[in-house]
């Protein structure tokens, strides 16, 4: 302190620290000329002595204005050394960072300007200083004092200028310190640190881009700024980036990859675009090294299909395109398992795209990794089975695709089947909307006859027995119906002649004995006319309830419709299709007379020409009404065709035992009103403890009423059933 004080003079001193700016400044041109002296003569102990003079006396002075002198006097004392200012900057350079937190805002200044003066004169020897100086210039960025953060910028400038030019910056110690401060919030901030990372990217001998993940996420953070310049600035950088990834040889995409699959889930727009912009460069160009992140990259994929912003769905898709088109292995890491589980809950996604590309996936894998697949069957097979009822026919369409290429097996086809059957059972409305849509794509892609005996069998033991019969009522529908088991009808016409068609008819028929009207319309489409008749008789009072008139009706307007044409032409010849005459007369007397359905068929029957009779027939009958030739044409035992009972009293036909089959039905149909008496005797029990609700029940409509209701409700749409 001696030393100093016999170099500087103590007016020197008094002016260093006065209030006005032009004191301080001519004294400090009084310290740098004695610190210049010093220098040439060699005297550094003395320097030292000055510099500690100025540094505690005055920048660690309480004295605002002392302060600034001293901050002033470093700086000129750095000019008197010139070049050998770098051996005194360990004194020099800390009191003047310390000075940036200065409560003063005037100090703080005044520490921007010494310091800019002190690195104009050391330039690059001052990099050691570099992570110190950088925190403070990053917390002045967002001064309070505008004039701070204008000195603090000019000195930014400054600082970059002497980074980019230095051998001796260390871009391994600066990016923790990058790391740090990204996620900061404040504009400012942000501002500073986009300029920084934009600099030193396009110094040559800086590789920013092998330390890009260190600071990608808090880029993608700025694409979110309030403010549309920091917004600008950050997707200029990442611009920038990618650019040089596209160009680079070597890049390390899986940690990127990681981020990127976050932000794409970015409720920020352009935060979403631009990272699903980036996934798609990755996929493009990342190769083997994206195997292990295909999943979580195709995580952020799928709910990007069905963004709100079409430039986001157009990139997406063709990032899922191109991941498709990829044909990676599971021995390479690729995992099957995650990304079926990433397939599984996007099914559950709201956005039906989103659902239907999920879907694909799932496809995608059974076709090429099959054996993989099903060994996380059990992991998928619920939300399968759930998304068949989805509300769009496309995803409900694609599923039974999946489920069909998984039922190759026969295992896992009685897995399905079984498990469709249980959905039916606890969920009623998807048989009713979704039935006949599942039952007939099934049958398309895993052949009807398969699907049809499967289905029998399961049905054949089902001990919910309403369940049963209403289930058989749907599949008899879409039997008669529909255009994809045309097949099946025409092999089930041929059950008489054919054993093919007998051991369909004989599989079908256990099950379907579980509702009167599906077996009488089974045995007219198989032409086994004397056995509906059979049933026909069978049937008791019990059997005859509202339900079994409304299949009836919808029966009697279905042999109206061309798939029942051959039976119409068959009422051409009575004399051979006698037992049909019976059949449809039997049913005829079963509808109440005021139906329509009853007028249709009466209708119907009266259609048939004189001609078809015989002579001889019409000389016994007068009237010339078809039914009163049955009794005679069935006592002749000349009958032929369908009716023939010269074969084994009619009991057996192409191996077909009726007398056994017929024995089945009543015994099924015995069940059904066992469970029905018991299920009235609770509502009655029910009924009873709560008479004045029954008091207030609105009387029926007449029977007659109920069916013409039925069948002017037959609008349905194409997966609907009407049962």
């Amino acid at each position: 302190m001696a030393d100093a004080l016999s170099v500087v003079p103590a007016a020197v001193l008094r002016n260093l620290a006065d209030k006005l700016y032009e004191k301080r400044k001519n004294a400090a041109l009084e310290v740098e000329g004695i610190v210049k002296q010093l220098s040439v003569a060699g005297d550094h102990d003395k320097i030292t002595a000055v510099i500690n003079l100025l540094t505690t006396e005055f920048t660690y002075s309480p004295q605002a204005n002392h302060r600034k002198g001293g901050l002033i006097g470093l700086a000129a004392a750095t000019v008197g050394l010139t070049t050998e200012a770098a051996q005194h900057l360990e004194q020099i350079v800390p009191p003047v960072l310390n000075s940036f937190s200065d409560q003063d805002s005037r100090v703080r200044y005044y520490a921007c300007e010494a310091l800019y003066n002190i690195a104009k004169v050391v330039r690059g020897d001052f990099i050691i200083f570099f992570n110190q100086i950088f925190d403070a210039l990053c917390k002045l960025s967002a001064d309070s004092d505008a004039n701070v953060q204008s000195a603090a910028h000019l000195l930014d400038r400054l600082v970059k200028d002497i980074v980019t030019e230095s051998d001796q910056f260390s871009i391994e110690e600066f990016i923790p310190l990058l790391r740090e401060r990204m996620n900061v919030l404040n504009p400012y901030v942000r501002q500073f640190l986009v300029g920084w990372i934009t600099v030193l990217d396009s110094v040559p001998d800086i590789d920013m881009l092998g330390f890009l993940p260190d600071f990608l996420d808090g880029l993608f953070n700025m694409l979110s700024d309030s403010s549309h310049e920091i917004r600008q600035q950050a997707d200029s950088a990442l611009s920038e980036f990618l650019q040089e990834i596209k160009n680079s040889p070597s890049v390390d995409y899986g940690r990127m990859a990681e981020i990127l699959v976050q932000r794409a889930g970015s409720p920020d727009e352009f935060t979403r675009l631009t990272a699903i912009t980036w996934i798609n460069e990755f996929v493009k160009l990342g190769g083997d090294q994206l195997v292990p992140y295909y999943a979580d990259i195709l995580g952020a994929i799928l709910p990007c299909i069905s963004d709100k912003e079409e430039k986001i769905r157009v990139v997406a898709r063709e990032t899922n395109e191109e991941l498709l088109a990829i044909k990676a292995d599971p021995a390479e890491a690729f995992d099957v398992g995650a990304i079926l589980s990433i397939a599984r809950r996007q099914l559950s996604s709201e956005w039906e795209a989103t659902r239907i590309e999920a879907l694909h996936w799932i496809s995608t894998l059974l076709n090429r990794h099959r054996a993989e697949v099903l060994v996380y069957l059990n992991d998928i097979f619920d939300t399968l089975l759930k998304a068949l009822s989805d509300p769009s026919d496309e995803v409900v369409l694609l599923v039974l695709e999946v489920h069909a290429c998984i039922a190759k097996d026969p295992l896992h086809f009685r897995h399905l089947v079984v498990f469709l059957v249980h959905n039916f059972r606890i969920d009623n409305s998807l048989l009713e909307k979704r039935g006949a849509l599942i039952i007939r794509r099934l049958c398309v892609l895993l052949n009807a006859e398969r699907v049809y005996r499967e289905l029998s069998t399961i049905l054949e033991g089902e001990s919910d027995l309403d369940f049963a019969s209403i289930m058989v009522q749907a599949l008899n529908l879409i039997l008669l119906t529909s255009a994809e088991l045309s097949e099946l009808r025409d092999l089930l016409k041929q059950s008489l002649v054919n054993p093919a068609g007998k051991d369909l008819f004989v599989s079908l028929y256990a099950s379907w004995c579980h509702s009167p009207m599906a077996i009488i319309s089974l045995c007219l489409l198989a032409q086994t006319y004397q056995h509906a008749s059979t049933v026909i008789q069978s049937l008791v009072e019990e059997d005859i309830n509202v339900k079994f008139l409304v299949q009836l009706d919808k029966l009697i307007r279905l042999l109206e419709t061309p798939i029942f044409a051959y039976l119409r032409l068959q009422l051409l010849e009575p004399g051979r299709y006698i037992w049909l005459f019976k059949a449809l007369y039997g049913l005829l007397m079963l509808l109440p007379q005021q139906s329509a359905a009853f007028k249709i068929l009466k209708t119907r029957l009266k259609a048939v020409p004189s001609y078809s009779f015989n002579g001889e027939q019409f000389k016994r009958t007068s009237s010339g009404n078809p039914y009163q030739l049955l009794h005679q044409m069935s006592s002749g035992s000349q009958i032929s065709g369908d009716g023939d009972i010269n074969v084994d009293g009619g009991k057996s036909q192409n191996g077909i035992n009726f007398a056994a089959r017929l024995q089945q039905f009543e015994q099924m149909q015995h069940q059904h009103r066992v469970h029905a008496k018991a299920q009235a005797q609770l509502r009655n029990t029910s009924t009873s403890l709560s008479k004045d609700v029954q008091r207030q029940e609105e009387p029926r409509q007449p029977l007659t009423s109920d069916l013409n209701a039925s069948s002017r409700s037959s609008k349905r749409s194409p997966g609907q059933l009407q049962l």
